[in-house]
């Protein structure tokens, strides 16, 4: 009897090694939609035994595969990157609420926007910090309806490209050539019919031009042809940015900064890691690395360059396109009973 006592004792009051004792409390990760590679690789990253310190914490557990209902390059990955989440350990549900149960932090990668509204109303309802991958939705309409339901739920969304965390993109967001007057950004734009045209693939030039730039942009133009868009954006005080969408070609990321004490390139993509971490920090503190404002200017930019194209290349208002999304935003919360 004794003999057990002591055993009990050693077991209860084993001393905790520092590593133990500093090792933060895990985050449990769940992800919405495995129908883009963004999913199994996020999770790689998070849950790989040997990561970084900026990592460390978190696992990803389970998985709702369900994404995309009808684009056929999305629907043919699921059985794929199911096995794969699978061969790591991540526990496969069959709905958002069993996920919900499971989970602290949600990452929604469908790689369609159009069902990201619906799918992002119980994570926000459930108060889990919440990842959107691009595009955020598949209309600007939505895209503000899900910013303004996490307002009035107190809830916290962020989304962005992997783009915005290139290095140079970066040094020069933190003012490195002084102010920036100017920006000539590219990356590809690939076209899916069932989205607006930049949404797509587009996505991740003009997040580049926001991010050396920032908001403000008043008017957007598009020349727009079967290979090549071309859509320059002026700002509120007289600044210019471009971006040149790619269909043909050598296809690659990046671009120019011109600033007031140097001309400087932004550098190319730089893997997902970056955006990671990010969304990392944002899991353990709830802080917002991107406003929800800048997040909407972005696909305001990009809806106003449809609009454009649809006008022959004529200037169209950032803001003429946000005042019919925001009638638009309150229409469907009012069709899903929010």
């Amino acid at each position: 009897m004794r003999a057990w006592v002591m055993l009990a004792c050693l077991v209860l009051f084993s001393p905790v090694s520092a590593e133990e004792a500093d090792a933060p409390p895990l985050i449990r990760v769940g992800i919405i939609g495995l129908d883009t590679s963004h999913a199994p690789a996020f999770a790689r990253a998070f849950n790989d035994p040997r990561g970084e310190k900026d990592l460390e914490g978190f696992r990803v557990v389970a998985a709702y595969p369900k994404g995309s209902p009808d684009i056929p390059s999305s629907v043919s990955r699921v059985p794929q990157y199911t096995e794969e989440m699978k061969g790591m350990g991540v526990e496969i549900v069959d709905s958002i609420p069993a996920l919900l149960e499971k989970v602290d932090a949600v990452l929604l990668e469908t790689n369609d926007g159009r069902p990201h509204l619906e799918q992002a109303i119980p994570v926000i309802e459930a108060g889990k910090r919440l990842f959107i991958d691009k595009p955020v939705a598949g209309t600007l309409a939505d895209a503000i309806a899900i910013y303004d339901l996490a307002a009035r739920r107190g809830a916290v969304v962020f989304s962005a490209s992997s783009l915005r965390y290139t290095a140079g993109a970066q040094e020069i967001r933190g003012g490195k050539i002084g102010k920036v007057l100017g920006a000539d950004v590219y990356s590809p734009a690939s076209l899916e019919k069932t989205h607006p045209d930049l949404f797509w693939y587009g996505i991740h030039g003009v997040e580049i031009l926001f991010t050396v730039m920032g908001t403000g942009c008043e008017t957007v133009t598009r020349v727009s042809s079967a290979d090549t868009d071309v859509v320059a954006g002026r700002w509120k005080d007289g600044r210019i940015g471009t971006f040149r969408g790619i269909r043909a070609g050598k296809g690659g990321y990046g671009g120019t900064a011109f600033g007031a004490k140097a001309i400087e390139p932004i550098g190319d993509f730089p893997g997902y890691r970056p955006l990671v971490v990010e969304i990392a920090k944002l899991f353990r503190t709830g802080v917002l690395p991107v406003s929800p404002e800048e997040t909407i200017e972005i696909y305001a930019f990009m809806e106003a360059a449809d609009e454009s194209k649809r006008r022959g290349g004529a200037p169209v208002s950032v803001e003429e396109v946000l005042a019919k999304a925001r009638e638009g935003a309150k229409t469907r919360l009012a069709e899903l009973g929010k």
